[in-house]
């Protein structure tokens, strides 16, 4: 880390992510954002595309060409670019967290099975540390190449780990509903407001790439299968899980088996209450924030069936603030320097 506060720029930031990491750095005290990319908005301030920013950030967007050395790059590009200029980013800054689909898998064989294509640049996968922290720590800590994570994923990794780390799922039946940010800030005819709103549509019910990272962090032996419904929400990702084990377990030891998962994790809540109004997680109180919440339940017929529930924000902790998260490790700052907003409620 240098001796002034390091400085972070964001490669890609007119979408909702680089929105949510411009917001995050912005208010982050151990560093500087000093510069923010977009060739359409290329002069324009940040807060004619992120209103939220207004008052708050002065910064104008520039052209990617125009881009300055600096401590550490944010690669918030479309699927595909940040695999083919790696190089350029690189000798740009010395670290770099990428938030695309680019490097999160570590086989290239996966990549092409998952994503219909060969791997633009094989080579830099080994580089690139998967960026969800509660399974890759020790090798983020000081790291320089972290990837992103799939909202979906992370969503449906941290629901299931303690139960795929004890070795007792036999099987997993998951359910992921989404909000509409999901599908990125540039429209299309699905994202189209009479068409989108209102609806409930299951636009993948088997195989999402998002299957990948789950199979290369519960391992492959674990079989999930889930589906993702577009519903009238915007921000968020909820899981419904319906797990079958191998041996029967009741409420008090899924509290263990949660508890000691993630009983040190600062951004991992468990929400399984029998009283109140928010008994379960719910995305909506997520909204904003680094959180997943995590809750369960055993079926009364069944000690077999358990059934698991996860939310969080898919521009939060499934992307900007994952990546925020990782940057702390990566410099040397407390993991939860800038996270720890609470969210809002109602």
């Amino acid at each position: 880390m240098t001796a002034s506060r390091p400085r972070v720029g964001i490669v890609g930031g007119s979408g909702y992510t680089g929105g949510e990491l411009l917001r995050l750095l912005t208010f982050h005290p151990g560093v500087e954002l000093t510069q923010i990319t977009s060739r359409e908005l290329t002069g324009t301030y940040v807060y004619t595309r992120h209103p939220n920013m207004r008052g708050a950030s002065a910064l104008q967007f520039i052209h990617p060409d125009a881009l300055q050395p600096c401590d550490l790059l944010f690669l918030a590009l479309p699927h595909g670019n940040a695999a083919r200029e790696i190089e350029r980013y690189t000798a740009l800054a010395p670290a770099i967290v990428d938030l695309s689909a680019d490097f999160r898998l570590d086989s290239a064989d996966e990549y092409a099975r998952w994503y219909g294509e060969t791997h633009p640049n094989p080579a830099w996968l080994e580089r690139f540390v998967y960026g969800l922290p509660e399974v890759r720590r020790d090798q983020l800590r000081g790291g320089t190449h972290a990837s992103g994570v799939g909202c979906n994923a992370t969503a449906i990794n941290l629901a299931l780990l303690p139960l795929a780390r004890a070795g007792v799922i036999e099987r997993a039946a998951v359910e992921v509903k989404v909000g509409s940010s999901e599908g990125g800030a540039e429209p299309n005819d699905g994202s189209h407001h009479p068409i989108r709103s209102g609806a409930v549509r299951v636009y993948k019910p088997s195989n999402h790439r998002h299957g990948a990272e789950v199979r290369m962090i519960l391992g492959a032996d674990v079989r999930v299968d889930f589906s993702v419904t577009a519903i009238e929400m915007v921000r968020g990702v909820h899981v419904l899980a319906h797990v079958y084990l191998n041996q029967p377990h009741d409420e008090k030891a899924l509290w263990r088996l949660y508890r000691s998962a993630y009983r040190n994790e600062p951004f991992v809540r468990l929400v399984s209450g029998a009283a109140g109004l928010h008994r379960m997680p719910e995305p909506r109180i997520v909204a904003g924030t680094n959180y997943c919440d995590i809750g369960f339940a055993v079926d009364e017929d069944d000690p077999c069936h358990v059934i698991v529930i996860a939310a969080l924000d898919n521009l939060g902790k499934g992307a900007a603030g994952s990546a925020v998260q990782c940057m702390n490790l990566m410099l040397g700052f407390d993991e939860t320097t800038g996270l720890t907003f609470p969210g809002i409620y109602p």
